[in-house]
């Protein structure tokens, strides 16, 4: 790990390694509504249950999350690590109808939320090129 890119992994790290915890920790109604979301857009995640989904999801979430906030994991890996799932949230955002105004990229209301994950392969590309 590289002395610049502490700020951004350790910010990065900590926010995703907190969002997998809260996922872990979360209720039928959050399994339900995140599960459905997903289906939506890639659907053969329907084979899995709703809490499969969401503990699959948290405990990769608390998977990057760590190796982001590691030492000893190359900015190059971690990089690639959170590149490949923030392009999945991108992913979600494209698929998911009602998140971009029509024939644009740009969000609608709505898909602010995941719109602005597109910082997070921003950041996961200068890792892995800055690596």
């Amino acid at each position: 790990m590289k002395l610049h890119t502490v700020p951004t992994r350790a910010i990065t790290g900590a926010f995703i390694l907190h969002s997998g915890f809260d996922k872990w920790r979360g209720e039928a109604a959050v399994a339900e509504r995140t599960h459905g979301f997903a289906v939506a857009a890639f659907p053969f995640l329907k084979k899995l249950s709703p809490k499969q989904f969401l503990r699959v999801l948290a405990a990769g979430e608390i998977a990057l999350g760590g190796a982001l906030l590691a030492p000893f994991v190359p900015d190059r890996l971690a990089g690639v690590g959170l590149t490949g799932f923030s392009g999945s949230l991108m992913a979600l955002y494209a698929r998911t109808p009602g998140m971009r105004k029509p024939g644009s990229v740009w969000p609608t209301p709505p898909g602010i939320g995941l719109s602005k994950d597109i910082w997070m392969v921003g950041i996961g590309l200068g890792l892995m090129l800055d690596g």
